[in-house]
């Protein structure tokens, strides 16, 4: 019982290392400038190391000392951890454009007409003399590090599983891995929360002083401590390992009837028995099974989108509802992935009250499929339109380019500055400069209160800092509910396709079978899927950051496009 209890300590914090890039994934994108092909290909890059070496694993068996073996791949995800966090502490302080000069530097992005060249400085800063170097190095970094935390995730769960199967009575086995399941499916939820808490505090929150920070958490330039939830995660994974050095190699077959649950027939044999035939026979033999391919197809189509939804969800919120990165994350940990869990626990309840038959368990499945569908139709519509920003989405009525506009071709402005704010006309501004903004009033505790003097709309006019922000809020509430509710329905058909696999093999086939079908949803789902999403999302882009004459991070998407791809 030590021993369940030390591995779902263990599992849930392995899951907390590879959630929490997830709930970070913006706001490392904003901090490095990448574009969301290349962050999903990042999220999803840990199932490379893991797959490589995941039939290796199984193969070997009980012939090695297991709780040692699980220790080490725990090692090796809390030094993943570690190293995913280590790009915060190479690179220097997150920089960005402002309009009010700083210890860092004097530079401001107002209207200065006078100056000669003074766009030109702007522009050149956004360019550190190793800047695009720096890049490359941490995006290095960061797929050593997903690709580690592959590696070492791989002997957890297998050994841990018939490790547990081997030593405990025949009885307690099924309640113990049903313990171990639902922390995994707890997991990415406690993930998400941990995100949320940690993208309140700001990304130097270890460099600078809270008083030069000028940025509040709902401004778009701001950039959460993502590094901080990998080194408490990671630290949790390093003192879960642990003990996993001093487990025996073999225990004692548990005795005693503690716990009176009986085991479902098809229980048993998932981690036990050895596979009949040479593996290419087996492999052809499983494959040209109709129900056991149909159904593998089945999952492989709804893990791709789960794997890509997980990656994106938060960013999906925070630019179709205008919310902070840590709100996003709250909504996925505390709304959607219970109710998947909810989902997951009807689907089984369902199965084990009514004693389904196959055919039963495929209506199930299909019906779940069908019902979510609905729930999910309306998401289409449910979102905001993208933003009027001058130039960018919204032309005044001489049709004429952001640069080029009348208003602020006095102004020289460097075409890199990103310092939203909003017109008293409604319109977005990609800085005050481009506003026109000739002068800047604070408050007393040094933040902008508004721009005065912007020759874009009228003298009279004022600009408030930040995006204008959308008209859109009272949809929020219903895209939660029925994103909730989709994801509900969708998750009840979990344990019946799982069943239908199980009970369409022949027995002896049955532990080869989940191999092969985890194999193809790793391959085909868990591997693409991020990349497919994070393409998709970028198609949609009007406004891509430069970084040293390279395509960075997106800050304008086409919000119709964004929710419709």
């Amino acid at each position: 019982q030590f021993f369940v209890f030390c591995h779902g300590l263990l599992q849930l914090s392995q899951l907390l290392v590879s959630g929490y890039l997830k709930s970070s994934i913006s706001t490392i994108e904003r901090r490095y400038g990448l574009s969301s092909q290349t962050s999903g290909l990042l999220a999803s890059f840990n199932e490379v190391g893991n797959t490589l070496l995941i039939v290796f694993v199984s193969y070997l068996g009980s012939r090695v000392h297991r709780p040692r073996l699980i220790g080490c791949g725990a090692l090796l995800v809390s030094l993943a951890g570690f190293l995913m966090a280590l790009p915060h502490f190479l690179t220097g302080p997150y920089q960005y454009d402002h309009s009010v000069a700083s210890t860092f530097s004097n530079i401001t992005d107002l209207c200065q007409p006078g100056a000669p060249g003074a766009g030109a400085n702007l522009s050149d800063a956004s360019c550190p003399p190793h800047g695009s170097r720096e890049n490359q190095e941490v995006l290095l970094v960061m797929f050593v590090a997903q690709a580690l935390l592959g590696v070492g995730g791989v002997p957890i769960q297998p050994f841990g599983i018939s490790y547990i199967d081997d030593f405990a009575s025949q009885r307690n086995s099924p309640l113990y891995l049903g313990i171990l399941f639902s922390l995994t499916v707890v997991g990415p939820g406690v993930a998400f929360m941990l995100g949320s808490a940690m993208l309140r505090f700001y990304v130097d929150i270890d460099k600078v002083s809270s008083a030069e920070v000028q940025l509040t958490n709902k401004d778009p330039r701001w950039v959460g401590a993502w590094w901080l939830g990998f080194l408490v995660a990671a630290s949790l994974v390093a003192l879960c390992a642990l003990p996993y050095f001093f487990f025996p190699r073999d225990m004692p077959k548990e005795v005693g009837e503690l716990l009176h649950t009986h085991t479902p027939r098809w229980g048993r044999n998932a981690t036990g028995t050895r596979t009949t035939g040479s593996f290419p026979v087996v492999l052809l033999r499983n494959l040209r099974h109709p129900v056991y391919l149909l159904v593998v197809l089945a999952q492989v189509n709804i893990s791709a989108m789960v794997a890509g939804l997980a990656t994106f969800m938060g960013k999906f919120l925070e630019r179709q509802f205008s919310l902070t990165a840590s709100l996003a994350n709250m909504i996925i940990g505390a709304v959607n992935i219970p109710g998947a869990m909810v989902g997951i626990v009807v689907g089984g309840a369902i199965l084990k009250r009514f004693q389904m038959s196959l055919r039963q368990c495929s209506a199930l499945c299909v019906l779940g499929m069908l019902l979510c569908l609905l729930t999910a139709f309306p998401l289409l519509f449910l979102g905001c339109p993208t933003q009027k920003v001058a130039g960018v989405t919204h032309w005044d009525s001489s049709g004429s380019g952001h640069h080029a506009m009348a208003c602020n071709v006095r102004c020289r402005c460097p075409e890199r500055g990103f310092n939203p704010v909003c017109g008293s006309d409604g319109v977005e501004y990609t800085s005050p400069c481009s506003a026109g903004c000739s002068s800047v009033a604070l408050r007393p505790d040094g933040s902008v209160l508004n721009y005065t003097g912007c020759s874009c709309f009228g003298a009279a006019g004022a600009a408030r800092p930040g995006p204008c922000g959308t008209s859109c809020s009272h949809l929020f509430v219903p895209f939660v509910v029925l994103s909730c509710l989709a994801g509900i329905l969708a998750s009840t058909s979990h344990t019946p396709s799982f069943m239908l696999i199980l009970r369409s093999i022949q027995p002896e086939d049955k532990s080869f079978a989940v191999g092969i079908q985890f194999m193809l949803l790793r391959v085909l789902a868990w591997m693409p899927g991020p990349v497919l999403y994070g393409s998709a999302i970028d198609t949609s882009c009007v406004l891509w950051e430069r970084r040293c004459e390279r395509r960075a991070a997106c800050r304008y998407y086409n919000n119709t496009l964004f929710r419709h791809r």
